[in-house]
């Protein structure tokens, strides 16, 4: 197969003069960082690094998907990324911020469909460690409120991108059940982070259940563990068992970067996921890398053209 289409489902930019993250600021704290230490990640993130990352290879358009920018600054960082794709940068399309079980929930939503761009919102549901996992309250994907929030995204066309630990998985298939019109991309492949044989059995039930909803996708990125070097066996095993759930035609290539460099390199990464596709017709491999991310995201190359 020649190199590949690249439409990049989930990537981030930040620029740390312009805009306030905590994480990456103030707030540094690697011990609650899904990967562990990430000092290099506190530097600037701009189109022009994600272009040295990914060069040489054929990414016709990307994704930007809210870095956690001050929750104060939500439209600020939607602003900013339409300047920078207004110069002929990335990105093509950008999934923003806003709080959904909030009162204003419904402004901020008005507020970014004002911009072009803007084809989905993360709200990160409220979520409990493995052993000792929350269910209910504000903030979770059990919350009125916060349900609320999912038919105000119905109702102003934009979908969700959803960010769970996998021990919640089972219950974003009970929230995705009440909205069956509501498109839904799942990242990061649903976050196996136990890759022993009993996690992973976890893991796979709750993927299952999630797949019997026909409106989720998956994005198929960040396979990086915490203290662990990339294992190319290990993420090829969990990229099988997506594709083998939810089916090639719902499941969209992401990056992660800059914060997947943080094991391994954009171009590596492409590499070694051309090598789990290989297993895929050309038709299903262009539709993981490129197709499935232009529709899930209303994305038209040819007015990129």
């Amino acid at each position: 197969m020649q190199t590949p289409r690249i439409v990049d489902a989930h990537h981030h930019l930040w620029d740390l003069g312009a805009g306030n993250y905590p994480w990456l600021q103030r707030e540094y704290d690697p011990a609650g960082f899904m990967l562990g230490d990430y000092a290099a990640l506190r530097r600037d993130f701009l189109p022009a690094d994600y272009a040295d990352a990914s060069a040489g290879l054929n990414v016709v358009a990307t994704v930007h998907v809210e870095a956690e920018r001050s929750r104060t600054e939500q439209l600020a960082e939607t602003q900013w990324l339409h300047g920078l794709e207004a110069s002929g940068r990335c990105p093509a399309a950008v999934v923003a911020h806003a709080w959904l079980d909030h009162p204003e929930c419904e402004e901020m939503l008005l507020a970014h469909r004002r911009f072009p761009l803007v084809r989905g919102i993360r709200c990160k549901p409220r979520t409990g460690a493995r052993d000792d996992a929350e269910r209910g309250g504000a903030g979770s994907m059990r919350d009125p409120r916060w349900l609320a929030g999912l038919a105000l995204l119905l109702r102003h066309k934009l979908s969700l991108d959803l960010r769970v630990p996998f021990w919640y998985l089972g219950e974003a298939a009970e929230m995705a059940a009440q909205f069956p019109a509501l498109p839904i991309a799942l990242n990061h492949a649903g976050l196996p982070w136990d890759r022993s044989e009993a996690g992973l059995a976890q893991w796979r039930e709750g993927m299952a259940r999630l797949a019997a909803n026909p409106n989720v996708s998956v994005k198929l990125s960040e396979f990086g563990l915490r203290a662990q070097d990339w294992d190319y066996a290990a993420n090829a095993r969990v990229v099988a068992d997506v594709l083998a759930i939810f089916g090639a035609e719902r499941c969209m290539f992401g990056s992660n970067f800059p914060v997947a460099g943080l094991r391994i390199g954009y171009r590596s990464l492409v590499g070694q996921m051309r090598r789990m596709f290989a297993g895929l017709g050309e038709a299903q491999q262009d539709a993981v890398f490129c197709r499935n991310a232009l529709d899930f995201y209303r994305i038209d190359l040819t007015e990129r053209a």
